[in-house]
């Protein structure tokens, strides 16, 4: 337990300051910014589309519905892969607590590899794959931007909310589970079991890509178990390799764009990825002095000898109060409503319901209900994140519901 403590309260302060940044880029930044400058097929779409995604707090899950929609207004193939590549990769939540914890070095690579390996991708499927499939025409969306109208007082709610409650809904869990996981392989895995790959880099970065791409990790939980792996005596280039494949990757992101963008987009989404990570794993461990990797770790250490920070005990105390109301009010069961006539919610709406599956966070959730509002006939509709129950108002027809849904990679029961 010590080990995973010592891990939270280093991490704790820029955990918070990551979240709130967040918050704040939700709030003020219209997302027609993002979907803007992604038109066409060219290589500035794809940058644009990389160095949009980077500071992005959104996981692996997220990302899909948000590519999926920028798709469907008009972004091109090749700037949605540079958008699916680059957004989980890294954040601003992430690249604070990299920081926190791995130093500058590791801090400034994690967004340099996410925009190389973006770029690639994108290229690659704008030269080789432009053709495939069948391509959507642009949807113009129905309902303006949730943020605009508000005044300053109501985008620093919104982004407080945003921050601190769903955001931590979002990737709480993964984050605890990831601390988890570098207390137990810090406590019960032997040195010498990774000291056959202490001089095979390469070899030691595929197997931790055989383990990290089934996974599911976020940005920000990959980050103790890197350093757990490191201390084993794994190389800075290994712990890279997962860091930035880890996150990217994982069984749902390659169904859902294997089946709406087609398994050749998805072979170049992974030959980017995991040739971009070794590449620049192998990169760091054979030029760069790893010295400067591996002394930002001591001061896990030194600050254990050097005794507890009240500060950051404060702020490890906050963070765990904040998860444990984030996770109460998802997992929170709304309050039930028969919408009859005279019902105090609505009245006399027609109405129907089914069930969405594959939803993971609140950004699926957005989606979802942006995606359905845009089907013609649709008043408002109502998604329950946890069941998946989603209440549709309106006399639209319901097998274009169903096209809409399942269009961003969801399916609907």
């Amino acid at each position: 337990m010590r080990e995973i403590f010592e891990l939270i309260n280093s991490m704790a302060p820029y955990l918070l300051l990551g979240f709130f940044l967040a918050g704040v880029m939700h709030a003020f930044v219209p997302n027609t910014l993002y979907r803007r400058y992604l038109g066409g097929s060219s290589f500035r779409s794809v940058l644009n589309a990389a160095l949009l995604g980077i500071p992005l707090p959104l996981c692996s899950c997220g990302v899909i519905p948000t590519a999926m929609s920028l798709r469907k207004e008009g972004a091109s193939r090749g700037a949605t892969v540079s958008f699916l590549i680059s957004t989980p990769q890294t954040g601003v939540d992430s690249i604070f607590a990299t920081y926190s914890l791995m130093g500058l070095p590791f801090a400034l690579l994690r967004p340099l590899v996410a925009l190389a390996t973006s770029l690639m991708g994108g290229c690659l499927v704008n030269r080789f794959d432009e053709k495939e499939g069948v391509e959507e025409k642009p949807v113009v969306a129905a309902s303006t931007e949730q943020q605009e109208g508000l005044s300053f007082g109501q985008k620093i709610k919104s982004a407080f909310r945003y921050a601190f409650v769903e955001m931590m809904q979002d990737i709480g869990k993964w984050l605890v589970m990831g601390l988890v996981v570098a207390g137990l392989i810090t406590v019960f895995v032997p040195d010498s079991f990774f000291a056959v790959f202490a001089d095979k880099p390469l070899l030691s970065m595929l197997l931790v890509l055989a383990f990290a791409i089934p996974m599911y990790l976020c940005a920000t939980g990959s980050i103790p178990i890197a350093i757990a792996l490191m201390l084993k005596g794994l190389s800075p280039g290994t712990a890279l390799v997962l860091l930035m494949a880890g996150p990217a990757v994982n069984v749902a992101s390659m169904l859902v764009i294997s089946k709406v963008m087609g398994k050749r987009t998805l072979a170049l989404y992974l030959l980017s990825i995991v040739s971009g990570a070794i590449l620049f794993g192998l990169g760091i461990d054979y030029l760069l002095p790893r010295e400067w990797f591996v002394a930002p770790l001591a001061k896990i250490h030194a600050c254990h000898e050097e005794g507890i920070s009240w500060f950051n005990v404060g702020c490890t105390i906050l963070l765990a109060l904040l998860l444990l109301n984030a996770f109460v009010q998802r997992y929170r069961k709304p309050e039930a409503c028969t919408c009859h006539a005279g019902c105090s919610c609505g009245g006399s709406e027609n109405q129907w319901v089914t069930t969405v599956k594959g939803m993971t966070c609140n950004h699926c959730r957005n989606n979802v209900e942006k995606a359905i509002l845009k089907v013609e006939g649709v008043e408002r509709v109502e998604v329950d994140l946890p069941t998946g129950r989603t209440v549709v108002y309106g006399k639209a027809d319901k097998e274009a519901v169903r096209q809409a849904v399942e269009s961003i990679g969801f399916e609907m029961e």
